[in-house]
C-alpha cells in the first residue's frame, strides 16, 4: 500500500472514530428529557387584622352659631359611643365638617326649604380592634335613639383588610409546593414512572378575598404554583 493510499485510510478511520466520541458526548442533549408540569393550590382563612369605617351623620340648622354647637355636641355623643365600645382616640380621627349652604342654590327647584344650612360631620375609625369596630357599626341604633343621624351611604361601610401576609407566605408557598409533589407522584404513579428533580418553579400572585358574603372580617388567602418536575423512568 503506498504511503497516499495509507493517509488516507488512516484520515477516514480517525473521523469516524472522532464522530462516534463526539455522538456520545451530544447524548444529553439530543434526547429530550421527559417532564410533568404541575400546579399546586394552598388556601387559608384569616381573620382580618385592621377595620376602616367611616362613620358619618348630617345635622341642620338656619343659624350657624346654633349649627357650630349642635355639630359639637353630636360629635362628642359619637365619640362616647366609640370609647363605649373600647374605642379610644387612638382608633379614630374627627375629620373636618362638610357645610352646605342652601341659600346660595340658584338651582332650587321652588320647593320650601327645611334648613338653610346642611352638615355632614365624619369620623374615621381605623383601628386594628376588629371586633370591637365591628360591634360597634351593628349597633349604630343606639346613636339614632341620641338624635344623632348616622348616614347610611356606601361611606358607612366597614372596610375589613388583611396586612400579615408577609407572615404567612413562606408556610403557604411550602404547602403549594409540596401539593405539587403530591399531584407529579401521582402522575408518575399512573404512568409507572417516578418523579426527578425540579426543572423550574413558578409561583402566582397571592390573592385576598373575602371568606363570603356576610364575613368580610374574614378573608381567605390563595395562591398557586406550578412546577414542571423531571419524571424517570
Amino acid at each position: 500500500m503506498s504511503e497516499n493510499k495509507f493517509s488516507s485510510v488512516l484520515l477516514c478511520i480517525s473521523i469516524i472514530f472522532g464522530s462516534f466520541i463526539l455522538s456520545l458526548g451530544m447524548g444529553k442533549i439530543t434526547h429530550a428529557e421527559r417532564t410533568v408540569s404541575v400546579r399546586g393550590l394552598a388556601e387559608q382563612e384569616v381573620d382580618a387584622d385592621l377595620a376602616v369605617w367611616k362613620l358619618g351623620f348630617t345635622q341642620g340648622g338656619n343659624n350657624l352659631p346654633e349649627l357650630q354647637k349642635d355639630i359639637i355636641k353630636n360629635t362628642q355623643i359619637v365619640v362616647e359611643f366609640l370609647n363605649q365600645h373600647g374605642l379610644t382616640k387612638e382608633d379614630f380621627t374627627i375629620l373636618a365638617p362638610e357645610i352646605e349652604d342652601a341659600t346660595t342654590n340658584i338651582y332650587s327647584s321652588g320647593n320650601p326649604r327645611v334648613f338653610d344650612y346642611v352638615a355632614k360631620q365624619s369620623i374615621l375609625v381605623r383601628s386594628q380592634k376588629v371586633e370591637a369596630v365591628k360591634k360597634a357599626s351593628g349597633s349604630t341604633l343606639d346613636l339614632l335613639g341620641k338624635g344623632v343621624s348616622v348616614t347610611s351611604d356606601y361611606d358607612n361601610k366597614v372596610n375589613y383588610e388583611f396586612n400579615g401576609l408577609n407572615d404567612i407566605k413562606p408556610e403557604m408557598i411550602a404547602q403549594a409546593t409540596t401539593n405539587a409533589r403530591h399531584a407529579a407522584e401521582q402522575f408518575a404513579h399512573d404512568s409507572g414512572s417516578k418523579v426527578g428533580k425540579i426543572i423550574s418553579a413558578t409561583q402566582g400572585l397571592f390573592s385576598i378575598e373575602d371568606a363570603a358574603v356576610g364575613l368580610e372580617d374574614k378573608k381567605n388567602i390563595r395562591v398557586v404554583t406550578t412546577v414542571v418536575y423531571s419524571i424517570k423512568g
